[in-house]
């Protein structure tokens, strides 16, 4: 019985996994598009502050306590009524579009008040900062394009659909990279800034992942509906348990906000370093930890509304140590290899290898923090799931205030590296109060976090990054041509994962992964 709890999870988060691999991998087409094309420059940086404006409410709506409080209101009100949850959807979506496309108008009208704010020094730069301006006016529906796209993933992930709307964001990245393969030569050739073509990207990205999900709700029996109510019983509910979510919204755009201000007054090009890596931070976030917790919540919430504790209880811990499982080899190639992923996926055009290099640095710090973050996306869904939503968030304004500290204070000395190593600081601190409460609130044995497993499972990580920091002794990487560094770096990877899931499966993982793989043959045949 526990061995199907965790194939559950483990055949859910697969699916999302595939499908948000080939999405994110086209999104690191898309960020070496703009590596290329307009290096760690000021108006690279002018791009991503421009974008960080519109997308602020991105996490709140996207995957954050948006998602977190709509998807167990949906599947409650999809077990009693069909027609119920129906019109639940098409209340939710003409409130999003009345409350984004407001938001919209306020950042297209507020816009210099809003970059003044986000990056004080780039008035200093006239040109810089009326390029911000456009890219920000150019992007801010996006915000609209992609709240409607989180409401339809939800919605088909509560139907147990994980496929598409994980691979969603795919378009998103298509569009990008055709804008910037397409539009500057025009934008040129008309004397306009060629940056803006990410702008245009971004616009269209958005709505081509909200519209690529709407012939599958359709066929799902969920089309457009007249409401009747817009803030029906079942609405309010949402709204509810979306009120603390706002609170520590709040906390965490102040955070943002500082961040910003503190990378962009350091050094031109350390808002790009930052971004860059943490960009590859999210590769294995959105491929493996975002899967596991979306599939968690979905099977969790049903678990739970039944009144299946123990079952609940079980598929936890079982997304849990999956997560553990797969990030851990994660994390080893992020800190090992920083430098050499970093210089073969980015260091073209006009990426130089100084931005090689502070980006690397950034990379590193932020991998560090990747377990912590990755069980982070279970947590907060978990709490949702139980009516506890104000513990994630008051777990998370605690990790934003010492985060905020921390970088104010020690910026200005050790520059923009503190960003990324604050980042990862305040994340395990959310982490580990979210899971001491939650072990109280579901009466949990410290094993369920704490165990013999685990250990082994970290002890693989740690000898597997050891051999490969020893091989690496053997070759200068640096010194070699474009193709000979593809195959070193690919060669690193694969002894990283062989060194690991081998000795893995030498103390004692073999069973499971033995049945999980049998069963996923089987499935493949039939």
């Amino acid at each position: 019985e526990v061995l199907r709890h965790k194939l559950q999870v483990f055949f859910s988060s697969l699916k999302m996994a595939i499908a948000t691999f080939c999405s994110r991998i086209l999104g690191l087409v898309r960020e070496q598009f703009i590596a290329y094309l307009f290096g760690a420059s000021g108006f690279t940086d002018a791009f991503l502050v421009a974008y960080r404006i519109p997308n602020l409410l991105r996490d709140l709506f996207a995957e954050g306590a948006f998602s977190a409080a709509f998807v167990p209101t949906f599947v409650d009100a999809n077990l009693k009524n069909k027609e119920e949850a129906r019109k639940l959807l098409w209340s939710l979506f003409c409130l999003l579009m009345f409350v984004s496309l407001t938001i919209a108008g306020f950042i297209c009208f507020f816009t210099p008040e809003l970059i003044h704010l986000f990056a004080p020094t780039f008035h200093e730069d006239p040109a810089k900062f009326e390029v911000t301006v456009w890219l920000t006016r150019i992007m801010s529906p996006f915000l609209c394009f992609i709240s409607i796209a989180a409401l339809f993933m939800g919605v088909l992930n509560s139907l147990k659909i994980f496929f598409l709307p994980s691979f969603a964001p795919a378009f998103f990245n298509i569009v990008m990279i055709l804008s910037m393969s397409l539009l500057p030569g025009y934008f040129i050739s008309k004397g306009i800034e060629p940056i803006l073509s990410l702008g245009v990207g971004v616009l269209l990205g958005g709505l081509a992942q909200a519209l690529v999900q709407f012939p599958l709700i359709m066929r799902q029996g969920y089309g457009p509906t007249i409401p009747g109510k817009i803030f029906s019983k079942q609405t309010k509910k949402v709204l509810v348990l979306l009120g603390p979510g706002l609170l520590g919204f709040a906390a965490s755009q102040i955070n943002l906000i500082v961040n910003t201000i503190l990378a962009s007054s350091t050094v031109v090009g350390a808002v790009s370093w930052l971004s860059f890596a943490f960009r590859l931070f999210q590769l294995p976030v959105g491929i493996l930890s975002v899967s596991i917790g979306n599939s968690n919540l979905v099977h969790f919430s049903k678990a739970w509304k039944n009144g299946e504790t123990q079952e609940a209880k079980n598929l936890l811990g079982s997304s849990y140590f999956l997560s553990f499982f797969l990030v851990i080899p994660a994390t080893v190639a992020l800190v090992t290899c920083a430098d050499e992923m970093i210089n073969v996926i980015f260091e073209h055009g006009q990426f130089e290898h100084t931005s090689t290099l502070m980006t690397a640095k950034a990379l590193r710090w932020y991998a560090i923090g990747l377990p912590m973050y990755s069980i982070y996306k279970i947590f907060v869904p978990t709490f949702y799931a139980i009516d506890r939503q104000k513990i994630p968030v008051l777990c998370s304004i605690f990790g934003i205030v010492v985060n905020i500290i921390f970088c104010v204070l020690l910026t200005p000395v050790y520059g923009f590296e503190v960003l990324a190593v604050g980042t990862s600081l305040s994340m395990f601190l959310n982490t580990y109060l979210q899971g001491h409460i939650l072990k109280k609130d579901l009466v949990l044995p410290l094993k369920t976090f704490l165990n013999l497993r685990l250990v082994k499972i970290l002890l693989c990580g740690f000898l597997s990054g050891a051999l490969v920091w020893w091989i690496k002794g053997y070759f200068q990487f640096f010194e070699v041509h474009f193709l000979q560094r593809v195959v070193l770096l690919s060669f690193y990877l694969f002894s990283i994962a062989v060194c690991y899931f081998t000795l893995c499966v030498v103390f004692g993982e073999r069973a499971v992964a033995k049945k999980a793989f049998s069963r996923f043959k089987g499935r493949n045949k039939r």
